[in-house]
């Protein structure tokens, strides 16, 4: 691995922060902040005090990946993460050997690691990298993945970035035991609510993916027999946006599938859970908003649709901000300006049933498109396209987002 081969994550980097960060020696009662944020500062702030010399040397990272049968969704997610700079730099320095805390070894993400190694190695010079020990591995854990049938992108990222989570989660030994029950927050802000829930979710799930990719999204129910409101809080790793019917030809942006995502709904009695002060269900709007802000933000454009019979494909035009996308209106009422940068795209081409999944990354000498083993620079007027499908986002502004 360049420039890393003398790291040593297993000797003092471990031995203080498993002491520092230890359930003994945080009072979480009194620290607003997750172990996950205590953890990788401490760690960045002890590989380079005991490697000061040890710098990672890094290649330019345009090598392709090979093709190995109907594997093009996992090369073009593998891409769009590889140029994921933090979580490459964590995987290269194998920065969560210092964090995990279960005996149990940490396979995929070893693997996962080699193939970033691979790709970011100056040493070896390699073109293309076969990520065939990744893929046997992952299948081992996902059973849904193994043949050579076409699969999802996005569902394949989802079912990575969740196992990769499980292998490296600070709270190994915390068993999810179903549905929590319910808490009643009758008499406290929104944000405590928020921030009372999202605690509750660190004490079981806690990782770097989770530092990384996870927001909290809000749920509001309006009753219109009482008009009480009642919200409920989730997790997400990404944010899977409807794209609006546009007649043929027509062209959308991503400001409005943000709209309609967000947009309230009306839900009858039927559809709609049960109200807590009527005790009934009654008929009541929802809305949905991001309550807490990711560092990287994945945003899914939902183009295949499920009917009774089959499912289709929508090849609108979906136009998308390369910087500065705003997502501050889709959050908590004060809670500024929210800014993201793109980074990367995964691409699908052609049909439900015979279609191809490309990349285009951004490096520090520009774009480049990703087509398996294939790697070409790419201008950045190339980029929008009506295959768009996944696109990566990295936070560029240190705006406080509802914390508290």
């Amino acid at each position: 691995m360049p420039g890393s081969s003398g790291v040593n994550v297993e000797g003092s980097c471990e031995a203080l922060c498993r002491t520092l960060v230890s359930q003994k020696g945080l009072q979480r009662e009194t620290a607003d902040i997750s172990q996950s944020v205590l953890y990788t500062s401490l760690m960045g702030l002890l590989l380079v005090t005991d490697n000061e010399k040890e710098n990672l040397v890094l290649g330019s990272g345009r090598v392709g990946l090979r093709n190995i049968g109907n594997s093009c969704f996992l090369n073009a997610v593998l891409q769009c993460l590889s140029h994921t700079h933090v979580l490459r730099n964590y995987c290269l320095l194998k920065s969560y050997k210092c964090e995990k805390f279960s005996k149990d070894e940490a396979k995929l993400m070893e693997a996962f690691s080699r193939v970033l190694s691979g790709l970011w190695d100056r040493a070896k010079g390699e073109k293309v990298v076969n990520p065939h020990q990744f893929y046997s591995i992952f299948k081992e854990t996902v059973p849904y993945f193994s043949g050579y049938s076409q699969q999802d992108a996005q569902e394949f990222l989802r079912f990575l970035l969740d196992k990769l989570h499980t292998e490296i989660n600070r709270r190994p030994n915390v068993k999810r035991t179903g549905k929590e029950p319910e808490q009643k927050y009758a008499r406290i802000r929104i944000s405590e609510e928020a921030s009372a829930t999202w605690k509750k979710q660190l004490e079981r799930d806690d990782s770097f993916i989770v530092d990384l990719f996870s927001g909290q999204l809000r749920s509001s129910l309006h009753c219109s027999v009482c008009s009480h409101y009642s919200n409920t809080f989730d997790v997400f790793c990404d944010l899977s946006l409807p794209i609006p019917k546009r007649s043929f030809g027509g062209e959308v942006t991503l400001r409005e599938c943000l709209d309609l995502f967000s947009q309230e709904e009306k839900l009858d009695k039927e559809n709609s859970p049960m109200c807590e002060r009527c005790n009934r269900r009654t008929e009541c709007t929802k809305r949905l908003s991001i309550q807490r802000f990711p560092q990287v933000i994945v945003i899914h454009l939902n183009r295949f649709t499920t009917s009774r019979w089959s499912i289709s494909k929508s090849t609108v035009y979906v136009s998308f901000p390369l910087v500065n996308l705003d997502l501050g209106p889709y959050g908590p009422v004060d809670c500024g300006s929210v800014l993201y940068n793109l980074y990367a795209i995964c691409n699908h081409a052609g049909t439900v049933n015979m279609g191809h999944y490309t990349a285009c990354c951004l490096d520090e000498n520009g774009w480049c498109f990703y087509n398996d083993s294939s790697v070409t620079p790419l201008a950045e007027m190339q980029l929008q396209s009506n295959q768009a499908y996944v696109l990566f986002y990295q936070r560029s502004n240190s705006t406080t987002t509802a914390r508290k």
